[in-house]
């Protein structure tokens, strides 16, 4: 088992990433927001993996950060998705969720190697 496995951010962003898999074989969405939230989200979880196989702290930050940025970059594809219709309301709030805990674990992970 890899250490990234055992990180419940890394699960989280997993679990995620499953949940905009899904929502996207579901949803006609133009090719360019497609492929941004399929590449924002997965960048998330790279990332954390990434930074996890680094030995220095601010290799980890630096890794972590970006995937923090990546959390923002799908919370706003999001917010732009609900307002031109394209998801509904509850379903938004459950990608909102699951991306505000991200991005709060995240930040705990940024402080701690700062």
């Amino acid at each position: 088992m890899f250490d990234f496995e055992k990180l419940i951010v890394y699960t989280k962003a997993k679990s995620y990433n499953k949940s905009v898999i899904d929502f996207l074989s579901f949803n006609k969405l133009d090719f360019t927001t497609r492929d941004q939230l399929k590449r924002a989200s997965l960048s998330i979880m790279l990332n954390i993996a990434e930074g996890t196989g680094r030995h220095t702290s601010p290799d980890k930050k630096h890794f972590y950060i970006i995937s923090r940025g990546s959390t923002f970059e799908c919370a706003a594809l999001f917010d732009l998705l609900k307002d031109v219709q394209q998801i509904q309301n509850e379903e938004f709030k459950q990608f909102y969720s699951q991306l505000h805990e991200i991005s709060r674990m995240l930040s705990g992970m940024i402080k701690r190697y700062s």
